[in-house]
């Protein structure tokens, strides 16, 4: 067998954490001796056994790993975090040849492993299968690059490209089917980021709902973080979100500090209470001239909050905007089978494209049915910026 036959049940075993590992990467690790599959073990939960660590653990009482090859999805880690570093324990174990799928951009880690492996005797291999193991973690590889998650916008619209009627009536546009297929998005995102007119006029819940993403030992459903761009600090106490499991975190212009209007004070110690936390952004000038808070400031801020993949489910302004502004990695769009009328709302807005040399062009990756649906998979042709020069306040 070869190197990239090992490797690819590597990366098979990695999905197995798909919904689970955030805000770590997904990895897998197989362990070979005299072309034998002599243990193999995944990431299951940030905080315990990494993917190596795991393999090890599951030879057998009469079994070792001295003089074996372990095939792993991404870098070993050298340094001691929540768990003892992933090289030791390979390294504690006789491994001869440890086979990698990338090199790790975390800072912490990237090359340092492979160094520490081969210093102590043990040939190292780098590259084999790289593009698959990429797209295992997109999301935690562009934040370790650009200070930034992937952000997935997801949409749901008519033939003819409505969004809700005219009065605000949007239920429902999609059919069962698309709605289930949405909490498969909401179960693999770290959190959800929605503006507060979605929740002034839906009151919604932003969480996974369905068991089928329940964890099968615990039967609990890991629930992503729930964002709400509140710059007027409008955001009702009484919100159906609060009240669920899982954390919401209110973004707002408004100053935490103690010279504060005392109602604006208690507010936020009513949403602590519950379990909220409230954030503070700059705000900057839109397109349009009107004042909004800080769109890369809300990255970094994603980023030191460890989210890799982020899903935006929000109204056309607020989509529009970070439409507008490049940070949209992916378009899902779910495009149900009837139409809504020229009065209806559209999909986004977007005032500052006026002419044919403006307009943002996507990449069609995917178009399939979802029940009587279809769901269009797109890419903006851009490019992931680093954000570094904004701060948060």
């Amino acid at each position: 067998m070869t190197d990239e036959f090992y490797m690819a049940q590597a990366i098979s075993l990695a999905r197995k954490g798909w919904y689970s590992t955030q805000p770590n990467p997904r990895v897998g690790c197989v362990l070979v001796r005299d072309g034998k599959i002599i243990a193999q073990g995944w990431h299951q939960y940030a905080g315990q056994g990494h993917a190596e660590v795991n393999a090890l653990a599951q030879l057998s009482p009469n079994e070792n790993a001295q003089g074996a090859t372990a095939y792993v999805t991404l870098e070993p880690c050298s340094h001691f975090g929540k768990t003892p570093p992933c090289c030791d324990a390979l390294i504690s174990a006789g491994v001869k040849r440890v086979v990698i799928a990338m090199v790790d951009p975390n800072p912490l880690v990237s090359g340092n492993g492979v160094q520490r492996l081969q210093e102590n005797g043990i040939e190292v291999k780098t590259g084999v299968l790289e593009i698959e193991a990429r797209t295992l973690n997109a999301g935690f590889l562009q934040r370790m690059e650009t200070h930034r998650p992937v952000i997935r916008c997801k949409m749901a619209m008519s033939l003819d490209g409505r969004t809700a009627m005219a009065s605000g009536e949007s239920k429902w546009i999609t059919s069962p089917d698309a709605r289930e297929d949405v909490q498969r998005l909401r179960a693999e995102s770290a959190a959800i980021l929605t503006g507060i007119g979605t929740v002034l006029a839906d009151d919604p819940s932003m969480n996974v709902r369905s068991q089928r993403y329940a964890d099968q030992a615990s039967g609990e459903i890991r629930q992503p973080d729930r964002l709400i761009l509140d710059s007027q600090f409008r955001m009702p106490v009484q919100a159906k979100m609060l009240g669920l499991t899982g954390t919401t975190h209110i973004i707002t212009a408004a100053s935490k500090t103690v010279s504060m209007p005392d109602k604006r004070l208690e507010k936020i110690q009513a949403f602590e209470a519950k379990g909220a936390e409230v954030h503070c952004l700059a705000t900057e000038q839109s397109p349009s001239g009107k004042v909004v808070l800080s769109l890369h400031g809300l990255m970094l801020l994603m980023a030191e909050q460890q989210y890799n993949d982020v899903l935006l489910e929000a109204g056309a302004t607020l989509s529009g905007a970070m439409l507008e502004a490049d940070l949209v990695d992916e378009l899902i769009i779910y495009m149900a089978p009837h139409l809504m009328g020229s009065n209806a709302r559209g999909l986004f807005n977007m005032p500052g494209l006026e002419r044919m040399s403006q307009r943002i062009n996507l990449n069609i990756q995917d178009i399939r049915a979802v029940g009587k649906d279809f769901r269009i998979t797109a890419k903006p042709r851009i490019t992931a910026k680093p954000v570094v020069e904004q701060k948060i306040v």
